[in-house]
């Protein structure tokens, strides 16, 4: 399960490449955020493991290297138990997904026959003519009904906490529409398309090697942008600014001038990372309709709980499970963090660290309004969900929640063309203003690494 990594930054660029970092919370990161307890266990309450494959994957371990943090990195293999095992609960029965061709074969529940037979029918279907697709329609008619209904049901709540009735296979998962439109297949175009090439460096090479599923840092994903922080602190062409909200901009001769609280700022050209409704507020009206664009993006609320307690209580081993959408609206699906990295258990005592998410695209229709929640309900409805769940009878001895507004943008049916048309106004009307971040080209902590770094490329050059 993943939580975006929006944060509340604009990054202004000054002539002589003089970079201006405004952050309106007191810490860098977004949704990067580890909790360190004083006991040395550690609590993600966003993302927590991060994929090595692809380009986008690469680069970012290409940025681990380049921080020094490459001996801080926690690896998970292909063959370990966490990256083995993954379970749908289905009809109050957890099942576990076949993580090899020959689970391919038989029949297992929760699904009526072999998926081989899903995959022989895929690779007959023709290629759709549809400019875009939701992902229920695309995996439906390539894959089968069921297979939408449960598992790419319970995937898209577990990557977006969103509904794939809803959700676009162009934008939310653009290797499946391109394998059908190159290959017509995806399992041929899966096998057979390249992607953006991104050479490995040290540790992209040692994860090929070592057979990386996934990783995490020794102290929590949010060593990450800590490491940025104290690389960007140590470079006289950037300023840091923590706690200064950005109020409105507003065009200027020479670019831009931002206001703050307690002052303005000018600006050569803005670098937005800001979420799309708030950056929508803060642009001037003259920047219609772009700013209706901006708004017409849609996020979700996630409820995060983790949970720990005392010795081993998991009825079976794995990363976690996920809920379809039929099955329990409100819960999104239980990771179980302390299989994947049991370093970041207390050092002394056996425990077992859970995480629980709730709400997504049903939050409102489940839990009410944010504003109104309160904890303690969130708490009992994440214990009563591992209690029913893994059969879990003991009380946690330590627990969080969070309610994490607004966090996780959703790409529904035609995104591509919103943003393409957002771009296509700045260009047109040579805006100086630049859109990354997670509500743009991909939620995901690669996605928000690799295209910010891609627009910066763009603006300043490759070079630096």
């Amino acid at each position: 399960m993943k939580l975006c990594t929006a944060t509340l930054t604009l990054i202004c660029v000054l002539s002589l490449y003089q970079v201006i970092v405004l952050e309106s919370s007191s810490r860098f990161g977004g949704w990067l955020w580890s909790t360190r307890r004083s006991d040395g266990a550690v609590f993600e309450h966003g993302p927590r493991g991060i994929r090595p494959s692809g380009a986008v994957g690469r680069n970012t371990l290409n940025m681990v290297d380049e921080l020094g943090l490459a001996g801080e990195i926690l690896p998970v293999t292909y063959s370990h138990v966490a990256s083995k095992n993954r379970y749908l609960y289905v009809k109050g029965q957890l099942h576990r997904m076949p993580s090899r061709i020959s689970g391919l074969l038989w029949t297992l529940p929760p699904f009526s026959r072999p998926l081989l037979f899903n995959v022989v029918k895929e690779m007959l279907v023709k290629k759709g003519n549809k400019e875009d697709e939701t992902m229920h329609s695309f995996v439906s008619r390539r894959l089968g009904k069921e297979l939408a209904d449960i598992a790419v049901d319970s995937f898209c709540r577990g990557v977006f906490a969103g509904d794939c009735r809803k959700l676009s296979v162009r934008s939310c998962f653009p290797p499946l529409f391109n394998a059908e439109q190159r290959r017509g297949s995806l399992i041929l175009g899966m096998l057979l398309g390249p992607g953006p090439m991104v050479p490995p460096g040290p540790l992209a090479q040692r994860s090929v090697k070592e057979s990386w599923a996934q990783w995490s840092l020794r102290r929590g994903v949010e060593s990450l942008p800590e490491a940025i922080v104290e690389h960007l602190g140590q470079n006289k062409r950037v300023h840091l600014h923590r706690d200064t909200p950005v109020k409105h901009v507003s065009p200027s001769a020479s670019g831009w001038t931002i206001h703050l609280e307690d002052g303005v700022i000018h600006t050569d050209h803005i670098v937005s990372a800001l979420p799309a409704k708030t950056l929508s507020s803060a642009l001037p009206a003259s920047c219609q309709p772009l700013i209706q664009q901006l708004q017409d993006i849609s996020t979700v609320t996630v409820a995060v709980v983790n949970l720990e307690y005392e010795g081993s209580i998991l009825p079976v081993m794995g990363f976690g499970h996920l809920v379809p959408s039929a099955e329990d609206q409100g819960l999104l699906g239980i990771v179980y963090d302390s299989v994947p990295f049991p370093q970041h258990n207390r050092p002394d005592g056996h425990t077992t660290r859970l995480t629980v998410m709730m709400g997504g695209a049903w939050f409102q229709e489940v839990f009410g309004t944010p504003e109104d929640v309160k904890e303690v309900d969130l708490l009992n409805r994440a214990t009563e969900a591992v209690r029913c769940h893994l059969g879990v009878t003991t009380e946690p001895t330590w627990s969080w929640v969070g309610l994490h507004k607004d966090c996780i943008p959703q790409y529904y049916l035609g995104h591509f063309k919103k943003i393409e048309s957002m771009r296509g106004f700045i260009k047109e009307n040579n805006l100086p203003l630049s859109l990354v971040g997670s509500s743009y080209d991909g939620v995901s902590v690669n996605d928000v690494i690799f295209h910010g770094r891609t627009a910066v490329e763009k603006l300043l050059g490759a070079e630096v």
